[in-house]
Protein backbone atom coordinates (compact mmCIF):
# COMPACT_ATOMS: atom_id res chain seq x y z
CA UNK A 1 0.00 0.00 0.00
CA UNK A 2 1.52 3.28 -1.19
CA UNK A 3 1.58 5.97 1.90
CA UNK A 4 -1.12 8.22 0.82
CA UNK A 5 -3.67 5.21 0.02
CA UNK A 6 -1.93 4.11 3.83
CA UNK A 7 -2.69 7.91 5.48
CA UNK A 8 -6.03 7.89 3.43
CA UNK A 9 -7.22 4.73 4.71
CA UNK A 10 -5.56 5.70 8.74
CA UNK A 11 -7.89 9.01 8.24
CA UNK A 12 -10.93 6.78 7.11
CA UNK A 13 -10.96 4.79 9.85
CA UNK A 14 -10.76 7.39 12.05
CA UNK A 15 -13.62 9.07 11.07
CA UNK A 16 -15.29 5.75 11.29
CA UNK A 17 -14.34 5.57 15.02
CA UNK A 18 -15.07 8.34 16.25
CA UNK A 19 -18.39 7.49 14.92
CA UNK A 20 -18.67 4.44 16.31
CA UNK A 21 -17.26 6.33 19.62
CA UNK A 22 -20.31 8.35 19.92
CA UNK A 23 -18.55 12.20 19.83
CA UNK A 24 -21.47 13.40 16.81
CA UNK A 25 -23.53 11.28 14.46
CA UNK A 26 -22.59 11.78 10.76
CA UNK A 27 -26.23 12.43 9.92
CA UNK A 28 -27.00 15.10 12.46
CA UNK A 29 -28.09 17.44 9.20
CA UNK A 30 -29.98 13.93 7.74
CA UNK A 31 -31.31 10.55 8.64
CA UNK A 32 -29.74 8.74 11.72
CA UNK A 33 -27.17 6.35 10.38
CA UNK A 34 -27.57 2.69 9.67
CA UNK A 35 -26.92 0.76 12.94
CA UNK A 36 -24.34 -2.51 12.76
CA UNK A 37 -26.81 -5.27 13.00
CA UNK A 38 -26.63 -7.53 15.81
CA UNK A 39 -25.64 -11.47 14.72
CA UNK A 40 -27.61 -12.92 17.46
CA UNK A 41 -30.45 -11.42 16.49
CA UNK A 42 -30.47 -11.91 12.81
CA UNK A 43 -29.54 -15.72 13.68
CA UNK A 44 -32.56 -15.83 15.62
CA UNK A 45 -34.21 -14.19 12.99
CA UNK A 46 -33.16 -17.28 10.39
CA UNK A 47 -34.92 -19.63 12.55
CA UNK A 48 -38.37 -18.37 12.57
CA UNK A 49 -40.40 -21.00 10.57
CA UNK A 50 -43.53 -20.44 8.58
CA UNK A 51 -44.14 -24.55 8.47
CA UNK A 52 -43.89 -24.76 12.61
CA UNK A 53 -46.26 -21.41 12.26
CA UNK A 54 -48.94 -23.59 9.81
CA UNK A 55 -49.02 -26.28 12.18
CA UNK A 56 -49.24 -24.33 15.25
CA UNK A 57 -52.18 -22.44 13.50
CA UNK A 58 -53.72 -25.89 12.01
CA UNK A 59 -53.13 -27.15 16.33
CA UNK A 60 -54.86 -24.67 17.42
CA UNK A 61 -57.71 -24.90 14.57
CA UNK A 62 -58.07 -28.61 15.63
CA UNK A 63 -59.60 -27.74 18.77
CA UNK A 64 -62.97 -26.80 16.83
CA UNK A 65 -63.69 -24.05 19.24
CA UNK A 66 -61.85 -22.40 21.33
CA UNK A 67 -65.01 -19.84 23.04
CA UNK A 68 -63.87 -18.69 26.55
CA UNK A 69 -66.99 -20.42 27.38
CA UNK A 70 -66.29 -23.80 25.98
CA UNK A 71 -65.15 -26.66 28.17
CA UNK A 72 -62.71 -25.11 30.34
CA UNK A 73 -61.59 -28.90 31.28
CA UNK A 74 -60.82 -31.26 28.32
CA UNK A 75 -63.68 -33.60 27.88
CA UNK A 76 -66.13 -31.53 30.49
CA UNK A 77 -69.33 -29.91 29.56
CA UNK A 78 -70.09 -26.64 27.60
CA UNK A 79 -69.99 -23.43 29.76
CA UNK A 80 -73.30 -23.01 27.64
CA UNK A 81 -74.89 -26.16 28.84
CA UNK A 82 -74.64 -27.85 25.74
CA UNK A 83 -73.08 -31.54 24.94
CA UNK A 84 -69.79 -31.84 26.04
CA UNK A 85 -66.94 -31.07 23.58
CA UNK A 86 -64.04 -34.09 22.93
CA UNK A 87 -61.12 -34.40 25.35
CA UNK A 88 -59.31 -32.81 22.28
CA UNK A 89 -61.63 -29.86 21.64
CA UNK A 90 -62.75 -26.63 23.63
CA UNK A 91 -60.60 -23.53 25.18
CA UNK A 92 -59.28 -26.14 27.88
CA UNK A 93 -57.82 -28.44 25.45
CA UNK A 94 -56.23 -25.90 23.56
CA UNK A 95 -55.00 -23.65 26.81
CA UNK A 96 -52.93 -27.26 28.04
CA UNK A 97 -51.62 -28.05 24.70
CA UNK A 98 -50.40 -23.77 24.36
CA UNK A 99 -48.43 -24.91 27.76
CA UNK A 100 -47.20 -28.22 26.81
CA UNK A 101 -45.58 -26.01 23.80
CA UNK A 102 -44.24 -23.82 26.05
CA UNK A 103 -42.80 -26.58 28.32
CA UNK A 104 -41.42 -28.50 25.54
CA UNK A 105 -39.36 -25.01 24.20
CA UNK A 106 -38.04 -24.58 27.91
CA UNK A 107 -36.89 -28.23 28.02
CA UNK A 108 -34.87 -27.74 24.74
CA UNK A 109 -32.83 -24.86 26.07
CA UNK A 110 -32.26 -26.54 29.47
CA UNK A 111 -35.10 -25.02 31.75
CA UNK A 112 -34.26 -21.16 30.32
CA UNK A 113 -38.17 -20.79 30.20
CA UNK A 114 -40.58 -20.39 33.35
CA UNK A 115 -44.02 -21.50 31.97
CA UNK A 116 -46.41 -20.13 34.17
CA UNK A 117 -50.33 -19.86 34.08
CA UNK A 118 -53.01 -16.50 35.17
CA UNK A 119 -56.10 -17.88 36.50
CA UNK A 120 -59.24 -15.92 37.53
CA UNK A 121 -63.05 -16.35 37.57
CA UNK A 122 -64.72 -13.57 35.77
CA UNK A 123 -67.84 -12.42 36.93
CA UNK A 124 -71.25 -12.59 34.85
CA UNK A 125 -71.70 -10.31 31.96
CA UNK A 126 -73.14 -9.29 29.15
CA UNK A 127 -70.94 -11.66 26.80
CA UNK A 128 -70.47 -14.06 29.95
CA UNK A 129 -73.59 -15.52 31.09
CA UNK A 130 -72.67 -17.22 34.72
CA UNK A 131 -68.89 -16.63 36.57
CA UNK A 132 -66.35 -18.18 33.91
CA UNK A 133 -62.70 -19.22 35.18
CA UNK A 134 -60.29 -17.31 32.43
CA UNK A 135 -56.53 -18.54 32.10
CA UNK A 136 -53.79 -16.78 31.07
CA UNK A 137 -50.53 -18.80 29.90
CA UNK A 138 -47.45 -17.53 29.46
CA UNK A 139 -43.09 -18.17 29.78
CA UNK A 140 -40.86 -15.86 30.66
CA UNK A 141 -37.34 -15.83 29.48
CA UNK A 142 -35.53 -14.04 32.93
CA UNK A 143 -33.04 -11.39 31.74
CA UNK A 144 -28.89 -11.87 32.94
CA UNK A 145 -28.81 -8.51 34.16
CA UNK A 146 -28.75 -8.16 37.67
CA UNK A 147 -30.68 -4.59 37.76
CA UNK A 148 -31.78 -5.11 34.23
CA UNK A 149 -33.85 -8.82 34.78
CA UNK A 150 -36.76 -6.48 36.09
CA UNK A 151 -37.11 -4.32 32.61
CA UNK A 152 -39.64 -6.47 30.69
CA UNK A 153 -40.58 -6.59 27.25
CA UNK A 154 -43.92 -8.40 26.40
CA UNK A 155 -45.43 -10.43 23.41
CA UNK A 156 -49.16 -11.57 23.25
CA UNK A 157 -51.61 -12.98 20.82
CA UNK A 158 -55.26 -14.06 21.76
CA UNK A 159 -55.95 -17.59 22.04
CA UNK A 160 -59.62 -17.91 22.56
CA UNK A 161 -62.08 -17.82 19.51
CA UNK A 162 -65.49 -17.15 18.33
CA UNK A 163 -68.52 -17.66 15.56
CA UNK A 164 -71.14 -15.40 14.46
CA UNK A 165 -72.53 -15.51 17.86
CA UNK A 166 -70.20 -14.65 20.90
CA UNK A 167 -72.33 -17.01 23.57
CA UNK A 168 -71.94 -20.37 21.12
CA UNK A 169 -70.09 -23.32 23.14
CA UNK A 170 -70.75 -25.84 20.88
CA UNK A 171 -70.47 -24.90 16.83
CA UNK A 172 -67.23 -24.86 14.99
CA UNK A 173 -65.00 -21.44 16.14
CA UNK A 174 -61.67 -22.06 14.48
CA UNK A 175 -60.37 -18.66 14.50
CA UNK A 176 -57.40 -19.39 12.40
CA UNK A 177 -56.35 -15.54 11.80
CA UNK A 178 -58.46 -14.43 14.73
CA UNK A 179 -56.24 -15.10 16.63
CA UNK A 180 -54.32 -18.45 16.30
CA UNK A 181 -52.25 -16.25 13.76
CA UNK A 182 -50.99 -14.02 16.99
CA UNK A 183 -51.10 -17.08 19.33
CA UNK A 184 -48.42 -18.56 16.79
CA UNK A 185 -46.71 -15.29 16.68
CA UNK A 186 -46.07 -15.40 20.51
CA UNK A 187 -45.18 -19.15 20.37
CA UNK A 188 -42.60 -18.93 17.31
CA UNK A 189 -40.81 -16.23 19.65
CA UNK A 190 -40.74 -17.97 22.27
CA UNK A 191 -38.88 -21.13 20.56
CA UNK A 192 -36.40 -19.24 18.46
CA UNK A 193 -35.59 -16.54 21.30
CA UNK A 194 -35.57 -19.25 24.67
CA UNK A 195 -32.55 -20.11 22.26
CA UNK A 196 -30.05 -16.89 23.37
CA UNK A 197 -29.56 -14.57 26.19
CA UNK A 198 -30.61 -11.06 26.90
CA UNK A 199 -30.03 -8.60 29.40
CA UNK A 200 -33.80 -7.30 29.99
CA UNK A 201 -36.75 -10.24 30.65
CA UNK A 202 -38.75 -11.12 27.71
CA UNK A 203 -42.34 -12.72 28.05
CA UNK A 204 -44.56 -14.72 25.71
CA UNK A 205 -48.00 -14.06 26.51
CA UNK A 206 -51.14 -16.16 25.54
CA UNK A 207 -54.82 -14.95 26.11
CA UNK A 208 -57.98 -15.73 27.07
CA UNK A 209 -61.46 -13.80 27.13
CA UNK A 210 -60.49 -11.27 24.17
CA UNK A 211 -63.71 -11.99 22.41
CA UNK A 212 -65.68 -11.58 25.87
CA UNK A 213 -64.25 -8.25 26.90
CA UNK A 214 -60.36 -8.27 26.93
CA UNK A 215 -60.62 -10.25 30.11
CA UNK A 216 -57.57 -11.65 30.06
CA UNK A 217 -55.35 -9.43 28.99
CA UNK A 218 -57.36 -6.59 31.55
CA UNK A 219 -56.62 -8.96 34.32
CA UNK A 220 -52.90 -9.59 33.47
CA UNK A 221 -51.97 -5.74 32.49
CA UNK A 222 -54.11 -4.77 36.31
CA UNK A 223 -51.74 -7.98 38.01
CA UNK A 224 -48.56 -6.40 36.15
CA UNK A 225 -49.47 -3.02 37.14
CA UNK A 226 -50.01 -3.73 41.36
CA UNK A 227 -47.17 -6.19 41.60
CA UNK A 228 -44.87 -3.35 39.72
CA UNK A 229 -43.68 -4.59 36.48
CA UNK A 230 -41.73 -2.63 34.61
CA UNK A 231 -43.11 -3.35 31.35
CA UNK A 232 -41.46 -0.95 28.51
CA UNK A 233 -43.25 -2.49 25.59
CA UNK A 234 -46.40 -4.57 25.00
CA UNK A 235 -46.55 -6.13 20.97
CA UNK A 236 -49.92 -7.26 20.38
CA UNK A 237 -50.29 -9.62 17.48
CA UNK A 238 -54.07 -9.87 16.76
CA UNK A 239 -55.31 -10.79 12.92
CA UNK A 240 -51.72 -11.23 11.35
CA UNK A 241 -52.47 -13.97 9.08
CA UNK A 242 -52.17 -11.58 5.47
CA UNK A 243 -55.93 -12.97 4.73
CA UNK A 244 -55.56 -14.00 0.95
CA UNK A 245 -58.55 -11.93 -0.32
CA UNK A 246 -57.58 -9.42 -3.38
CA UNK A 247 -56.29 -6.34 -2.30
CA UNK A 248 -53.85 -7.48 0.62
CA UNK A 249 -50.57 -6.11 0.92
CA UNK A 250 -48.16 -9.35 1.92
CA UNK A 251 -45.07 -6.96 2.32
CA UNK A 252 -46.43 -4.86 5.16
CA UNK A 253 -48.34 -4.67 8.33
CA UNK A 254 -50.45 -2.16 10.36
CA UNK A 255 -49.16 -0.99 13.85
CA UNK A 256 -51.52 0.59 16.11
CA UNK A 257 -50.81 3.16 18.63
CA UNK A 258 -52.37 4.98 21.35
CA UNK A 259 -51.94 9.27 21.17
CA UNK A 260 -52.87 11.04 24.66
CA UNK A 261 -52.72 8.31 26.96
CA UNK A 262 -55.59 6.31 27.85
CA UNK A 263 -54.05 6.51 31.55
CA UNK A 264 -52.92 10.01 31.88
CA UNK A 265 -54.19 12.65 34.23
CA UNK A 266 -56.07 15.89 33.89
CA UNK A 267 -52.84 17.78 34.67
CA UNK A 268 -50.67 15.55 32.34
CA UNK A 269 -53.23 15.84 29.37
CA UNK A 270 -53.07 19.84 29.91
CA UNK A 271 -49.31 19.69 29.55
CA UNK A 272 -48.89 17.42 26.69
CA UNK A 273 -51.69 19.63 24.60
CA UNK A 274 -49.98 22.82 25.49
CA UNK A 275 -46.33 21.29 24.06
CA UNK A 276 -47.69 19.64 21.14
CA UNK A 277 -47.34 16.46 22.05
CA UNK A 278 -50.04 14.50 21.51
CA UNK A 279 -47.70 12.21 18.83
CA UNK A 280 -45.65 11.57 21.34
CA UNK A 281 -47.16 8.94 23.71
CA UNK A 282 -44.85 5.99 24.99
CA UNK A 283 -46.64 3.88 22.98
CA UNK A 284 -45.75 6.03 19.72
CA UNK A 285 -42.26 5.58 20.35
CA UNK A 286 -42.83 1.67 20.55
CA UNK A 287 -44.16 1.87 17.05
CA UNK A 288 -41.31 4.34 15.86
CA UNK A 289 -38.56 1.60 17.63
CA UNK A 290 -40.71 -1.00 15.51
CA UNK A 291 -39.82 0.76 12.15
CA UNK A 292 -36.57 1.77 12.79
CA UNK A 293 -35.69 -2.64 13.50
CA UNK A 294 -37.85 -3.88 10.19
CA UNK A 295 -35.20 -0.55 8.60
CA UNK A 296 -32.36 -2.83 10.26
CA UNK A 297 -33.12 -6.13 10.14
CA UNK A 298 -34.35 -8.41 6.70
CA UNK A 299 -37.90 -9.28 8.05
CA UNK A 300 -39.67 -9.13 4.55
CA UNK A 301 -42.12 -6.53 5.99
CA UNK A 302 -42.70 -2.70 6.47
CA UNK A 303 -44.56 -1.47 9.28
CA UNK A 304 -47.13 0.97 7.89
CA UNK A 305 -47.87 2.95 11.43
CA UNK A 306 -51.24 3.87 12.05
CA UNK A 307 -51.42 7.03 14.49
CA UNK A 308 -54.91 6.08 16.39
CA UNK A 309 -55.24 3.10 19.20
CA UNK A 310 -57.35 0.73 16.88
CA UNK A 311 -59.04 0.23 14.07
CA UNK A 312 -63.22 1.82 13.88
CA UNK A 313 -65.16 -0.05 16.27
CA UNK A 314 -62.42 -2.47 17.40
CA UNK A 315 -60.65 -2.99 19.92
CA UNK A 316 -57.79 -5.18 21.13
CA UNK A 317 -55.33 -6.43 23.96
CA UNK A 318 -52.78 -4.01 23.86
CA UNK A 319 -55.86 -1.04 24.88
CA UNK A 320 -55.80 -3.02 28.22
CA UNK A 321 -52.15 -2.78 29.04
CA UNK A 322 -52.61 1.03 27.74
CA UNK A 323 -55.08 1.68 30.56
CA UNK A 324 -52.66 0.62 32.96
CA UNK A 325 -50.30 3.25 31.71
CA UNK A 326 -47.84 0.49 29.96
CA UNK A 327 -46.92 1.14 26.50
CA UNK A 328 -48.37 -1.12 23.54
CA UNK A 329 -49.11 -1.49 20.68
CA UNK A 330 -51.03 -3.60 18.04
CA UNK A 331 -50.01 -5.48 14.70
CA UNK A 332 -52.52 -6.22 12.22
CA UNK A 333 -53.08 -7.53 8.70
CA UNK A 334 -53.74 -4.78 6.05
CA UNK A 335 -56.47 -5.30 4.94
CA UNK A 336 -59.02 -7.63 6.96
CA UNK A 337 -61.89 -9.70 5.46
CA UNK A 338 -64.86 -9.77 7.68
CA UNK A 339 -66.31 -12.46 6.08
CA UNK A 340 -63.77 -14.18 7.59
CA UNK A 341 -64.37 -13.20 11.26
CA UNK A 342 -66.27 -13.69 13.67
CA UNK A 343 -68.70 -15.77 11.30
CA UNK A 344 -69.81 -19.50 11.83
CA UNK A 345 -67.94 -21.62 8.72
CA UNK A 346 -70.63 -21.93 6.17
CA UNK A 347 -71.25 -21.22 1.68
CA UNK A 348 -74.09 -18.62 1.28
CA UNK A 349 -74.99 -17.60 -2.58
CA UNK A 350 -71.18 -18.67 -3.51
CA UNK A 351 -69.50 -16.88 -0.61
CA UNK A 352 -67.17 -18.89 2.00
CA UNK A 353 -67.88 -17.19 5.82
CA UNK A 354 -65.66 -18.91 8.37
CA UNK A 355 -61.44 -18.04 9.71
CA UNK A 356 -60.43 -20.98 8.09
CA UNK A 357 -56.63 -22.10 8.16
CA UNK A 358 -56.97 -22.20 4.11
CA UNK A 359 -57.13 -18.17 4.20
CA UNK A 360 -53.90 -17.74 6.09
CA UNK A 361 -50.48 -16.68 4.58
CA UNK A 362 -48.09 -18.20 6.53
CA UNK A 363 -45.54 -17.05 5.46
CA UNK A 364 -46.78 -14.03 5.91
CA UNK A 365 -47.24 -14.70 9.74
CA UNK A 366 -43.58 -16.01 9.85
CA UNK A 367 -42.77 -12.30 8.91
CA UNK A 368 -44.72 -10.87 11.30
CA UNK A 369 -43.14 -13.15 13.78
CA UNK A 370 -39.94 -12.32 12.66
CA UNK A 371 -40.62 -8.44 13.13
CA UNK A 372 -41.70 -8.75 16.64
CA UNK A 373 -38.73 -11.06 17.53
CA UNK A 374 -35.97 -8.68 16.26
CA UNK A 375 -38.22 -5.95 18.38
CA UNK A 376 -38.20 -7.90 21.26
CA UNK A 377 -34.77 -8.76 21.14
CA UNK A 378 -33.55 -5.46 20.43
CA UNK A 379 -35.49 -4.02 23.07
CA UNK A 380 -33.75 -6.18 25.33
CA UNK A 381 -30.20 -6.09 24.50
CA UNK A 382 -30.42 -2.15 25.25
CA UNK A 383 -29.84 -0.48 27.96
CA UNK A 384 -32.33 0.77 29.62
CA UNK A 385 -34.23 4.27 28.83
CA UNK A 386 -32.51 7.36 29.80
CA UNK A 387 -34.40 8.37 33.28
CA UNK A 388 -35.55 12.18 34.15
CA UNK A 389 -35.17 13.54 30.58
CA UNK A 390 -35.66 17.27 30.62
CA UNK A 391 -35.98 20.47 28.15
CA UNK A 392 -34.45 23.52 30.08
CA UNK A 393 -37.09 26.29 29.85
CA UNK A 394 -35.72 28.72 32.01
CA UNK A 395 -34.81 31.29 29.84
CA UNK A 396 -36.06 32.54 26.27
CA UNK A 397 -33.28 31.34 23.75
CA UNK A 398 -32.74 30.06 20.51
CA UNK A 399 -30.77 27.21 21.55
CA UNK A 400 -31.66 23.76 23.32
CA UNK A 401 -30.13 22.12 26.15
CA UNK A 402 -31.16 18.57 27.20
CA UNK A 403 -30.05 16.97 30.61
CA UNK A 404 -31.20 13.23 31.54
CA UNK A 405 -29.88 10.83 34.37
CA UNK A 406 -27.29 8.40 33.08
CA UNK A 407 -28.30 4.24 33.04
CA UNK A 408 -26.32 0.98 33.72
CA UNK A 409 -24.10 -0.18 30.34
CA UNK A 410 -25.14 3.06 28.38
CA UNK A 411 -21.50 3.55 26.50
CA UNK A 412 -23.75 6.71 25.17
CA UNK A 413 -26.83 8.47 24.47
CA UNK A 414 -28.76 9.97 21.07
CA UNK A 415 -30.15 13.36 20.86
CA UNK A 416 -33.01 12.97 18.24
CA UNK A 417 -34.86 15.07 16.91
CA UNK A 418 -37.85 15.99 13.93
CA UNK A 419 -40.53 18.22 12.60
CA UNK A 420 -43.37 18.53 14.51
CA UNK A 421 -45.53 17.25 11.69
CA UNK A 422 -42.80 14.17 11.01
CA UNK A 423 -44.27 10.90 12.12
CA UNK A 424 -40.74 9.33 12.82
CA UNK A 425 -37.39 10.37 13.88
CA UNK A 426 -35.53 12.53 11.13
CA UNK A 427 -31.87 13.49 13.06
CA UNK A 428 -29.91 12.42 15.48
CA UNK A 429 -26.35 13.70 17.47
CA UNK A 430 -24.92 11.26 19.51
CA UNK A 431 -23.15 12.31 22.91
CA UNK A 432 -20.50 10.06 24.01
CA UNK A 433 -20.28 11.72 27.83
CA UNK A 434 -21.77 13.20 29.62
CA UNK A 435 -25.80 13.76 30.32
CA UNK A 436 -26.18 17.32 29.00
CA UNK A 437 -26.26 18.48 25.25
CA UNK A 438 -26.92 21.79 23.85
CA UNK A 439 -28.15 21.94 20.58
CA UNK A 440 -28.02 24.98 18.20
CA UNK A 441 -31.64 24.61 17.69
CA UNK A 442 -35.00 26.07 18.97
CA UNK A 443 -37.34 23.87 21.33
CA UNK A 444 -40.43 25.45 19.46
CA UNK A 445 -39.83 23.95 15.95
CA UNK A 446 -39.03 20.58 16.69
CA UNK A 447 -39.65 17.61 18.90
CA UNK A 448 -36.70 16.14 21.09
CA UNK A 449 -35.80 12.84 22.46
CA UNK A 450 -33.29 10.97 24.01
CA UNK A 451 -32.10 7.48 23.67
CA UNK A 452 -29.74 5.34 25.57
CA UNK A 453 -26.98 3.62 23.44
CA UNK A 454 -24.64 0.62 24.50
CA UNK A 455 -21.48 0.00 23.27
CA UNK A 456 -22.56 -2.62 20.42
CA UNK A 457 -24.94 0.20 18.70
CA UNK A 458 -28.02 -1.44 20.90
CA UNK A 459 -30.26 1.22 21.38
CA UNK A 460 -33.32 1.82 23.92
CA UNK A 461 -36.70 3.70 23.62
CA UNK A 462 -36.65 6.93 23.10
CA UNK A 463 -37.75 9.66 25.97
CA UNK A 464 -39.62 12.54 25.36
CA UNK A 465 -38.21 15.40 27.51
CA UNK A 466 -40.14 17.22 29.71
CA UNK A 467 -39.97 21.04 30.38
CA UNK A 468 -37.73 22.11 33.19
CA UNK A 469 -38.41 25.54 34.55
Amino acid sequence: MHLRENFSFFTHSLLIAGCLLGMTSASSAGAPAADPVDPQIAAALREVSPARIQATIEKLVGFHTRSTLSAAVPGEGTGGGGPGLGGDQGIGAAREWIRSEFTRYSQACGGCLEVKTDAFVEPAADRIPKPTEIVNVYAMLRGTGRDEAKRIVLVTGHYDSRNSDTLNTTDAAPGANDDASGTAVSLECARVLSRYKFPATIIFLTVAGEEQALNGSTHFAKMAKEQGWQIEAVLNNDIVGGDRSEGQKPDTVRVFSEGLPRAAADDELRRIRGLGGESDSASRQVARYIDETAAKYPTGLKPTLIFRLDRYLRGGDHSAFNEQGFAGVRFTEYRENYNHQHQNVRTENGVEYGDLAKFVDFDYVAKVARLNAATLAALASAPAPPGKVRLLAKELENDSTLTWEAVPRAAGYEVLWRDTTSPTWDHSERVANGTRATLKLSKDNVIFAVRSVDASEHKSLAVVPQPER
